[in-house]
């Protein structure tokens, strides 16, 4: 193995081990941090040896191929982080990419969704599925989403034992491993109740025929064991149909920006959603103070009569 193969198993060990990474980080700098050492292998250089020209030239290649900023912006945060793990741990004896400036993020304002849009997403994950037990799990996921603003990872590889003991809170794990408590609104409590009263029954049975129920709250027959991402991407998309909502503007992570959004647009403040949301650096959280001005300005141009064209 390559000493920049070394590093790299290294680097990822230990983001897993001493940061908490999550899976889909680990696999976002591997991919990151792979492109570059192939680049530089077809150089002839590798990554224990590279210098702040090589970092320099592998930035300037990425934008030759058309890579957006923020592509640009990560590849460049993860080879920071590389090297700055190689010279904490004397691997080497300089960090080659310390000075080397990123090229920025373009500020993009997250999609949303109005709030006649999720009730419409709500009341069609009530009727939509093949059988109860289908509509309640749906109802659930929604409404849990709604209610929280969890991230879909969050959502899906729920344990059961969280949605145990409080019913007007949910214990959510999120990345670093770090854990916090979300109250629950009272159409989510009475969805969670309703699932929770399935998945006992089902377990129950299972334990019948002496076989032992999932830890999960939304188990599947899958590898993972729980829902995956990807079937629920798929099922907000065929709720979105259901309800009369375009396709395009819903995913998991637009219910999340809709909750975020509606909170502020009705009083609470930037601190509690940074709570809510687990955002550990509250400047995540003020991108929604962009999204509320934009939807003022629209309202204004919309109806103020001072800013209608004169005929």
């Amino acid at each position: 193995m390559t000493p920049g193969a070394t590093w790299l198993s290294a680097f990822l060990e230990a983001q897993a081990a001493e940061q908490g990474a999550s899976e889909n980080t680990l696999m976002a700098y591997a991919r990151d941090l792979g492109d570059f050492r192939d680049w530089l292998e077809r150089a002839g250089r590798n990554i224990a040896e590279a210098s702040q020209h090589d970092v320099e030239n592998y930035l300037i290649h990425c934008e030759a191929q058309g890579l957006a900023k923020s592509t640009r912006a990560r590849r460049l945060s993860a080879i920071k982080q590389l090297y700055r793990f190689a010279f904490e741990d004397r691997l080497r004896a300089d960090n080659p990419a310390i000075r080397i400036k990123g090229p920025g993020r373009e500020q993009r304002l997250p999609k949303t969704l109005s709030e006649a849009e999720v009730d419409r997403l709500l009341d069609a994950a009530r009727h939509h599925g093949r059988t109860a037990h289908d509509r309640l799990r749906n109802t659930c996921l929604m409404e849990l989403l709604y209610a929280t603003g969890m991230r879909v990872t969050e959502l899906v590889s729920l344990p059961i034992s969280a949605a145990r003991g409080d019913p007007r809170m949910l214990l959510i794990r999120g990345k670093g491993d770090k854990e916090r408590i979300v109250p629950l609104s009272s159409p989510a409590r009475v969805a969670l109740a309703d699932w929770l009263a399935d998945c006992d029954r089902r377990a129950e049975a299972a334990r019948a025929k002496g076989a032992t129920p999932s830890p999960y709250l939304f188990a599947s027959g899958g590898k993972l064991g729980h829902l995956t991402r990807h079937r629920f991407y798929a099922l907000i998309k065929e709720l979105a149909i259901a309800g009369g909502v375009s396709p395009a503007k819903v995913t998991p992570h637009t219910l999340r920006h809709a909750f975020a959004t509606h909170l502020l647009a009705n009083g609470a403040d930037l601190r509690s959603i940074q709570t809510l949301l687990g955002h550990a650096d509250i400047a995540t959280t003020e991108i929604y103070t962009h999204v509320l001005e934009e939807r003022l300005k629209a309202l204004v141009m919309e109806h103020h009569p001072l800013a209608k064209e004169t005929e």
